[in-house]
């Protein structure tokens, strides 16, 4: 059965899925945005776990507890800072949604929300992000059919879902 993708509006932090994704720093410690917000909602035994992993490279992924959430994990993943386009960040980018999937899929994880990673305080763009992010999601779940039944994209204002919604209509 092919999985479903949603765009969802709204807080990330009070889905009800397996995992949501944080777009977080490189220290996983918190910050602004929807990392702090996540911290926030999570409680302090997030800072904890986190300090234990010993931070994140840009376009990677690391799994914790949800803590005082509802979803189950936290998928943690660095995104891009936007330099111009010519610095990799578009294939760092995919890399975020590409690694989070495969730790999401490795630890059981059949439902997940991503906010639009890198394109708050990091500047991405995000009329280029979210087709990024859709293909890239298309592409890794159609390579592990029945791993995954859905995936939210959660977006925090109407440029940002007018972009998602044109990205799942190509």
């Amino acid at each position: 059965m092919p999985v479903v993708l949603e765009i969802h509006r709204g807080d990330i932090t009070r889905l009800d899925v397996d995992a949501i994704v944080n777009a977080a720093n490189s220290s996983l410690l918190g910050g602004g945005g929807v990392d702090g917000a996540i911290h926030r909602a999570a409680g302090k035994e997030l800072v904890h776990e986190c300090r234990l992993l010993g931070g994140c490279k840009t376009g990677q992924a690391k799994i914790t507890g949800g803590y005082e959430l509802s979803a189950k994990h936290i998928i943690h993943t660095v995104g891009p800072v936007w330099r111009g386009g010519d610095n990799g960040e578009p294939e760092l980018l995919a890399d975020c949604y590409r690694n989070s999937l495969e730790v999401a899929r490795a630890n059981g994880v059949r439902s997940i929300a991503f906010p639009a990673i890198s394109t708050g305080i990091y500047d991405f763009p995000t009329e280029r992000a979210a087709p990024i992010a859709v293909r890239t999601v298309r592409e890794v779940t159609g390579q592990h059919d029945g791993a995954f039944e859905r995936v939210l994209f959660v977006c925090f204002d109407d440029a940002t879902q007018a972009a998602f919604d044109a990205a799942l209509a190509e």
